[in-house]
């Protein structure tokens, strides 16, 4: 399995996690299976997937990138919709999937990530000018 380094392992100050420390070894990957969002989902829930898409951009930006560590309960939120497999046929179930950014209907469902100078969701320290 893929560790993703850099990329960040929860929302930071939730229980919303964003990878998966080791392989489940016994049972296999844990199988992602799309979840539908309707308009009435809490707002943490929101935030948690606003955040895990500008993760995701941030990383991988329009290149393809293996599932690896990242949390499958995560990307259902996404797959099949802003995040779809970049081969044929797709495993769902399995580390080494390829996946990509759908980067259409990414812009069009979190603007936000996309939107000049976009919210930091991580807290990392903006690159200052020292000179």
């Amino acid at each position: 399995m893929q560790k993703h380094r850099g990329f960040p392992s929860r929302l930071p100050g939730t229980d919303f996690q964003f990878t998966i420390r080791r392989a489940n070894v016994k049972e296999g990957a844990s199988k992602i299976v799309r979840r539908e969002r309707f308009k009435d989902r809490k707002t943490p829930d929101r935030k948690a997937d606003t955040a895990f898409m500008a993760a995701l951009w941030a990383q991988f930006g329009e290149e393809v990138f293996e599932r690896g560590n990242l949390d499958a309960g995560r990307l259902s939120w996404l797959i099949g919709r802003e995040v779809v497999p970049a081969e044929d046929p797709w495993d769902a179930a399995s580390y080494e999937a390829l996946l990509r950014i759908d980067v259409g209907r990414a812009k069009v469902s979190f603007p936000e990530v996309f939107a000049e100078g976009a919210e930091d969701f991580f807290g990392a320290a903006e690159d200052e000018d020292w000179d």
